[in-house]
């Protein structure tokens, strides 16, 4: 049981994370990048993309983590 709920956790914590990273994509970017440069500067759109990108595979990845978890549980 208790193995379930923690693959329902990770799950939902999965998903969240490709939820943020599909809605701020440049987040990241900007904690690790974007105090180094002066004035305004932006990720290229390639960085946006791929980020997107590991957002969906996030969500998909997380998503079959729930079911794995929900189907544990019965």
């Amino acid at each position: 049981m208790f193995f379930a709920v923690f693959l329902i956790i990770l799950g939902l914590l999965i998903i969240a994370l490709g939820i943020f990273a599909i809605s701020k994509p440049t987040f990241g970017w900007s904690l690790s990048e974007g105090w180094k440069v002066k004035g305004d500067s932006e990720p290229s759109d390639a960085y946006i993309g791929s980020i997107k990108f590991g957002g969906a595979v996030s969500i998909m990845l997380g998503s079959l983590i729930l079911i794995g978890g929900i189907l544990n549980t019965l």
